[in-house]
């Protein structure tokens, strides 16, 4: 299960770094997992996109509004997909904020290799 949200974590990173700057303080990457935990079995077993998923992205989104914060979201990201290993479907993971209707800048690359250290 750990895997899982590894994987949905390195998806929404890159959504996250869209958001305005207005708090102060990180989010904690066990607060990350359970928001993305809906997200898991779309990610790994194949399963469909779910509501559930999509307001867990949304709401990642409009929480992580600095650049501490979205560097966070990042970081626990790229762990969880380090950790769901060949199970996590990387097209599924690139495809989720279009699919939700979160819109993220173009120049945001939703991948393993993204630097979590350049997101603003």
């Amino acid at each position: 299960m750990d895997g899982l949200m590894k994987l949905s974590y390195l998806i929404f990173a890159c959504m996250i770094v869209a958001g305005p700057i207005t708090s102060n303080a990180a989010l904690a990457c066990t607060t990350v997992k359970v928001i993305l935990k809906p997200c898991f079995p779309y990610l790994t077993q194949r399963a469909p996109l779910t509501s559930r998923c999509c307001n867990g992205v949304r709401n990642l989104n409009g929480r992580a509004l600095t650049t501490l914060d979205r560097r966070q979201v990042c970081r626990c990201i790229k762990s969880a997909a380090k950790n769901a290993g060949p199970r996590l479907d990387t097209t599924r993971a690139a495809g989720i904020p279009r699919a939700c209707g979160v819109n993220i800048p173009r120049s945001y690359k939703i991948s393993t290799s993204t630097n979590c250290n350049t997101l603003r």
